[in-house]
């Protein structure tokens, strides 16, 4: 007699679906998550954070709290980039690595004070960082798991400053690119603003409590109105990131992917003292990279979508990810490829279900917005 099968587990909500639901959004499964993917369409949401302002939530991603005198020496031994050049308010993007150099997780860290740190990870890895965070910390640092206690809501676009201005006390507008503020005050409710965003736009993310995190966004909506604001979901954002050469966990990188392959050298400082995987990173140096992440347009039709595989002069690859660019108006892609074959100008094919499409190797990122202003860590 064959075993009963499992009940489905429940999918995870954010504060914000039952404002979903109202608003008319597709919702989907995302990494055990019941989120909206899209509203009134992609290439609509797209545009409006592109051209005006788009409000996301964003509550999936997970939040570790590190504090105590130990801080700042775990951290520099947990992620690759140099946390010891962070003051307070400001945040830098970075890594935390296997001993093989390759990624537990992509990270940003936020430094509010010299004891004391807050960790935004991925949503899907969020139980898995936690416990090698407190594996490979040490005893000198306390750190807890806090996702539960916040919200979090992207506000981006060009438009989004002079938004948050008009909803905010005091004025978030003169932060500075991946700087931070607490206790702002944003439609009435105590959050903390930074100037970040996954988009390739100027923008803020809004960490409030859960409870207040509907009124936010409500708020939010009716302020924008006269800048065209619009709900967006996860398939706006996807490309956006991906336009904007954005690496996305799950595709880009992985446990099997090095930053040295994912083209994010600028991330790791291997002149800072040890950390998890700097050896093997050095060692990879050191014999050469054997493939990297390139992008790609596709000169065939078709697109080229995660998991096909690429067929160069050089050897195999695959793409990492793969839309049609609204923005640009034609396919897009990601692809690991061999070093060999990764120049700007050459040409591979993709097997896309069975037919090889013409690809070509393109400069990145696809889309910089005239504006654009690079994190300085």
């Amino acid at each position: 007699m064959a075993a009963p099968a499992a009940a489905p587990t429940a999918l995870k909500r954010t504060p914000l679906y039952d404002l979903h639901r109202e608003l008319g959004a597709k919702l989907i499964d995302f990494g055990g998550w019941e989120m909206p993917v899209q509203y009134a369409g992609i290439l609509e949401e797209h545009r409006a954070v592109r051209e005006r302002v788009g409000l996301f939530d964003v509550s999936h991603m997970g939040e570790l709290e590190l504090r105590g005198e130990g801080a700042l020496a775990a951290l520099q031994r947990l992620t690759c980039n140099d946390v010891a050049r962070l003051t307070d308010g400001r945040i830098h993007y970075s890594a935390m690595l296997t001993e093989r150099g390759t990624f537990v997780d992509d990270v940003l860290v936020y430094r509010r004070g010299a004891d004391s740190y807050l960790v935004v990870v991925n949503a899907s890895n969020t139980p898995k960082d936690f416990a090698w965070a407190r594996r490979n910390a040490g005893d000198r640092v306390r750190i807890e798991d806090r996702s539960d206690a916040y919200a979090l809501i992207a506000v981006q676009g060009p438009a989004s400053a002079g938004l948050m201005r008009r909803v905010s006390a005091p004025d978030p507008s003169d932060l500075p690119y991946y700087g931070f503020r607490e206790a702002t005050a944003v439609c009435g409710a105590t959050a903390l603003v930074s100037r970040t965003g996954y988009t390739g736009e100027d923008g803020f993310e809004v960490y409030c409590r859960p409870a207040d995190a509907e009124r936010i966004f409500r708020g939010l909506l009716a302020e924008g109105k006269s800048d065209g604001v619009a709900p967006c979901g996860l398939g706006a954002r996807d490309t956006l990131r991906l336009e904007a050469k954005m690496a996305l966990y799950g595709n880009d990188i992985d446990d099997t992917v090095t930053p040295w392959e994912a083209d994010l050298a600028w991330i790791v400082k291997m002149g800072k003292g040890d950390f998890i995987g700097r050896d093997a990173l050095a060692a990879q140096k050191q014999a050469g990279v054997a493939r990297k992440l390139a992008g790609f347009e596709m000169v065939d039709r078709g697109i080229a979508r995660h998991g096909y595989p690429a067929k160069t002069p050089a050897g195999a690859g695959v793409v990492t990810s793969g839309t049609h660019s609204p923005t640009l108006g034609k396919p897009i892609g990601l692809a690991l490829l061999p070093t060999a074959a990764g120049a700007v100008g050459s040409e591979f094919d993709v097997d896309i279900r069975g037919r090889d499409a013409r690809a070509r190797v393109i400069p990145t990122p696809f889309y910089k917005r005239p504006d654009a202003r690079r994190d300085p860590s």
